[in-house]
């Protein structure tokens, strides 16, 4: 084999991996919501209890940048105005912070929202 076509395959072989890597954090991120979150923040991300925020939307939570998203999943956060907080980690102190990127992009995903 040469070189050149050496490389092509190693290229593909990591395009192929970083698919199912990403596959993988959307399943892990639906296991987490669907199991975690969606009791506070329902299947469609609105809210299923007064005072917890909408994620959806251009002016949802799920607007803000990643690096503050993950911050107040591992910490907790109480949004301005409500009269509950989300506990940290989702009340789940087993949830890793793998599973807390993996469930955010699965929000992202599934309400359609980019940073």
């Amino acid at each position: 084999m040469t070189g050149t076509r050496l490389i092509m395959l190693a290229v593909m072989g990591l395009a192929y991996a970083s698919l199912s890597v990403a596959a993988n954090d959307l399943a892990r991120g639906a296991e987490v919501f669907n199991g975690t979150c969606i009791a506070c923040h329902g299947s469609d991300g609105s809210g299923n209890l007064p005072g917890v925020p909408d994620l959806t939307g251009s002016k949802g939570l799920l607007s803000t940048k990643d690096a503050v998203l993950l911050k107040r999943m591992v910490d907790g956060f109480q949004s301005p105005g409500s009269p509950m907080a989300m506990p940290p980690r989702g009340g789940d102190p087993g949830l890793t912070d793998a599973d807390l990127k993996a469930v955010l992009k699965y929000m992202r995903k599934e309400f359609k929202i980019a940073p």
